[in-house]
């Protein structure tokens, strides 16, 4: 298995490096770029194409939110996670809104996080607990002037896929359970973002577990 390439970019040297070591040292985990700040974050993403980039949020030069812009602008983006202080609810909605795939308070401990590094690479989405419910009151406020179940337009394949991405399976464990190929469970999963108008998979499994309860 090749190893995950990342980005790690924090504007306080002594965090960043205990991070870039404890990801490092677990295995299958090459970090080959830190940033202090927002600017350089986007330009060694723009030159080394990482797999996966985490970013904190208050930083220098833009910060994580203007790291992320510029970062998922790239052709194609990489995936990026935030690891922030920051429990705003703000910040967790822009985030996610422009492309963020996970986003992870700083307190977690280390052998979490490399999990978590490793489930964000091979396709999972993930939001600290702390905050889950917090978005899900959120997108509850914003769904409420739309239809009543939001998930009405889905056909009965995609509302099956969104169920296992719900869960917390990739698209390549989905395709292994519905016999699909991967490719196929992402172009589901591209018409499931557009009819939920969602951005990405965390929100679309928010509403995903609010909606299919019953």
């Amino acid at each position: 298995m090749s190893e995950i390439r990342l980005v790690l970019a924090d504007d306080h040297p002594i965090y960043r490096d205990g991070v870039a070591r404890t990801l490092v040292d677990a295995g299958g985990i090459d970090v080959v770029g830190q940033a202090q700040d927002g600017e350089a974050a986007a330009a060694l993403c723009a030159t080394l194409r990482p797999d996966l980039v985490l970013l904190d949020i208050s930083m220098p030069k833009g910060g994580g939110i203007g790291a992320l812009k510029a970062i998922m602008a790239l052709d194609p983006p990489p995936l990026v996670a935030m690891l922030t202080a920051s429990e705003d609810e703000g910040d967790l909605m822009q985030a996610l809104k422009l492309g963020a795939a996970g986003y992870i308070l700083k307190g977690v401990g280390a052998s979490e996080l490399v999990e978590l590094v490793r489930d964000l690479a091979a396709g999972r989405s993930y939001v600290s607990p702390g905050l889950a419910g917090r978005l899900l009151v959120a997108m509850r406020g914003k769904a409420a002037g739309a239809a009543p179940n939001p998930l009405a337009d889905l056909s009965r394949r995609e509302e099956d896929i969104l169920k296992l991405v719900a869960q917390g399976l990739s698209n390549k464990e989905v395709g292994r359970k519905l016999d699909l190929q991967e490719k196929t469970v992402k172009h589901y999963m591209t018409s499931i973002l557009q009819k939920l108008h969602v951005r990405n998979r965390v929100e679309a499994a928010m509403l995903a577990r609010e909606h299919l309860k019953s």
